[in-house]
Order: C-alpha cells, then sequence, then structure tokens
C-alpha cells in the first residue's frame, strides 16, 4: 500500500516546481484581474487594498463593464475599430504571407546556404533588442534624414504623397503600425513552417515531381495542405499575442504622461492593450484596466475556439484508425 502510495505521489512531487510556478505566474494573477475587474479599485483606493485586500473602500461593482459595453467611454469605439485593424492585418503578414514566405525559402530556393542565409535574415528583427528595433524604425521614417522616404522617391512615388510625418499622419502611422509589428512576426510563423516542410518526407515530393506535378503544384497540392496544423498554431498563437501586445507601439508612440495616451491616440495606433495599459498605469484605474483585460481574454477564448472548429482540432486529436 505504502509503495502503491508513494508511486502515485513522486511523478507529483517532480512536477510540484512547475505547478507552483504556474499557480504564482499564471493562476493567481488571472483570479487578481478577474477579481479587480467587478472592483472600483484605483488611486484612491490602492493603499487601503494593499493594506487589507477585504477593505471595505473597495466595492464590488459593475460599472466597468457598463462602462464598456454602453459607449459610456468615449475611446471605446475607437480603440476597438484600431484593434481589429492592427490584428487583422498583422496576422495577415504573421500567417499567411509568413507562409509564402517559407515555401519560397525552403522549398523554392534549392541552394541550402542561400536558404539558411535568408531565413537568418528575417530573424533578425527577432533577436534584435526591442528598444534598438522601435529606434531604427524612427530613423528610418524620419522625413529629414531617414531612407523610408528617399527610397520611396526613387520608386517614383511623388513627393505630394509623402507625409510630412509617419509618425502622426493618419493613415501612414496606422501603415506604419502594421510594418513595425508584421515585419518582426513574421519570423515566428516562418520559424514554425521551415521545419515543418523541412519534415515533409522527400518520397512524397518527388513522387509527385515524377508524375509530372510542377513546383507549384506541389506547394499547393502537398505541401500546403501538409501544413494544416502548423497553420492553426501559428494562426491561434499570433492572435494571442497580438490581443494582448503592445510594447513596439509603445516605444515608438510612447506612452506619455498626465492622461496617458503620448501620441498613440492622436496617430490612430491605440490598440486596446496599450488603452488597458495607460489606464492602469497612467491613470491609475486599475479596476477599470482589469476589466478591459478580461473583455481581451474572452475574445480570445473565443477565437481559439472558432480556429478549432475551423481547423477541425478534434480530428487531430482523435486516435489512428489505422490498426496495428
Amino acid at each position: 500500500m505504502a509503495r502503491s502510495i508513494g508511486r502515485r505521489l513522486l511523478p507529483l512531487l517532480f512536477l510540484a516546481p512547475m505547478l507552483l510556478m504556474i499557480a504564482l505566474a499564471w493562476v493567481s494573477p488571472l483570479v487578481l484581474t478577474v477579481y479587480l475587474g467587478f472592483t472600483d479599485l484605483s488611486i484612491k483606493n490602492f493603499l487601503a487594498f494593499v493594506k487589507d485586500f477585504f477593505t471595505d473602500k473597495v466595492s464590488i461593482t459593475l460599472d466597468n463593464f457598463r462602462r464598456i459595453f454602453y459607449a459610456e467611454d468615449p475611446y471605446v469605439g475607437e480603440t476597438l475599430r484600431v484593434t481589429v485593424l492592427y490584428v487583422v492585418s498583422v496576422l495577415s503578414i504573421n500567417a499567411i504571407y509568413a507562409l509564402a514566405l517559407s515555401i519560397a525559402i525552403a522549398y523554392f530556393t534549392k541552394n541550402e546556404l542561400l536558404s539558411m542565409i535568408l531565413r537568418v535574415t528575417w530573424l533578425l528583427p527577432r533577436i534584435t533588442p526591442g528598444i534598438i528595433y522601435a529606434l531604427m524604425w524612427i530613423w528610418f521614417i524620419d522625413p529629414k534624414y531617414g531612407l523610408l522616404n528617399e527610397m520611396l522617391r526613387l520608386m517614383g512615388v511623388p513627393d505630394s504623397w509623402l507625409p510630412d510625418s509617419w509618425l502622426l499622419r493618419k493613415p501612414y502611422s496606422q501603415m506604419l503600425m502594421i510594418m513595425i509589428n508584421g515585419y518582426v512576426g513574421a519570423s515566428f510563423g516562418m520559424i514554425v513552417y521551415t521545419a515543418a516542410i523541412k519534415s515533409i518526407p522527400p518520397d512524397l515530393v518527388n513522387a509527385a515531381l515524377v508524375d509530372g506535378a510542377s513546383e507549384f503544384q506541389v506547394a499547393r497540392r502537398i505541401i500546403i495542405p501538409l501544413l494544416k496544423w502548423p497553420i492553426l498554431f501559428v494562426t491561434a498563437w499570433q492572435t494571442l499575442s497580438l490581443l494582448s501586445s503592445y510594447e513596439y507601439i509603445l516605444m515608438v508612440w510612447g506612452a506619455g504622461s498626465g492622461q496617458g495616451y503620448g501620441i498613440a491616440r492622436s496617430a490612430g495606433v491605440m490598440v486596446w492593450s496599450l488603452y488597458s495599459y495607460t489606464k492602469a498605469f497612467a491613470e491609475h484605474l486599475y479596476g477599470y484596466a482589469s476589466a478591459l483585460s478580461l473583455i481581451l481574454v474572452a475574445i480570445g477564448l473565443a477565437l481559439i475556439i472558432l480556429y478549432f472548429k475551423i481547423f477541425g482540432f478534434r480530428r487531430l486529436m482523435e486516435p489512428s484508425r489505422v490498426e496495428v
């Protein structure tokens, strides 16, 4: 009996550090965020909350969600539109463009050395410190000293089409937001896709080529269908990442002071997660910021469930029907 109990407890003993880390780093913040989302916690009653978690100075309320859903916050609608534009546009680059890029590099590029150089080149933005990456973009778009406007002029774009400020002029600022995040995000999809392409048995490709299929037919009929699950993973992962990410927007446009919006709102790049950040750390409305974060969590879960249904995740988890 003692030996049987010991065998059952031994795996839990080895898993205890990981389970403790998950409880402290993930579960506890989630529970706290859910609780704070239904409170009026702000800078006014923050010290009382720190001293006594159950203080009566912090009230349970639905006002935060009423402000969101009943448009009592005049900036919620604008922030939602910018977030949809941001997520859909950058996700298209991270999931779809990265797929095309990966097929071009890992399949159509037959020279393995050149293929490796191209993959490393696309990885440079991801391994570059975020603040350096942001500063390079700020220099690149500078109307006087940057290269972007000069490159566009060489391509024949007239000066009247070029903005005097890529940071402030809409829709150029929103295009810049998409380029900054899409360029660094495409590298993640490229890593996953290229690894999956390289793992495809060469016999499948060679058999198709022998049967008369062209290179493009192989890519369309063999490679892309076999990448169904990597595409699901990249799409789901990048969706969740984009919903919660704002670091590059913060580093380029800033969070500012006072109202806490910097130039992000005037430039039209205030996404939902950054709005939640400014509400918490600039206006010190911790309860309202938590409610905004919970909306993102709910949207993320709904989208993941939708992806699972579209890609047939249940079929992936079913046991093999091949009898051994």
